[in-house]
């Protein structure tokens, strides 16, 4: 069974960036596509990026040009870059992955079965 683990939220003014990581362990990790999502306090679990299994993007229209999603395949494990920062980015943000092997970038939360822990990343105005 896969397991997700991310890190690298915290806290940052706004304008600023931060890198999350997500490791991925259990299955063979360059077969799969990736997402990050996030959660704010009283709100649904929502899209920001996704990365299929060859490399193609996806992004939330609220973090294009601001926020880039990546992935090195020898090193388990897929990015989320997050520049320009606003207090709105504030939430609990999730990596995600999909059941299905080459699979292509996607923006539904019902097409992931696998989820980490979460990080969460706080932006201060």
């Amino acid at each position: 069974q896969v397991q997700l683990a991310e890190s690298g939220g915290g806290l940052v003014q706004a304008g600023g960036s931060l890198k999350l990581s997500c490791l991925a362990s259990g299955r063979t990790f360059r077969s799969y596509a990736y997402a990050w999502f996030r959660q704010a306090p009283g709100k649904e679990r929502d899209f920001v990026a996704s990365i299929g299994w060859n490399g193609s993007t996806y992004y939330a229209d609220s973090v294009k040009g601001r926020f880039t999603i990546s992935r090195d395949n020898a090193k388990n494990t897929a990015y989320l870059q997050m520049n320009s920062l606003k207090p709105d980015d504030t939430a609990v943000y999730y990596c995600a992955t999909k059941a299905s092997a080459y699979s292509g970038a996607s923006g539904n939360v019902d097409d992931y079965r696998d989820w980490g822990q979460g990080t969460q990343v706080t932006v201060s105005s």
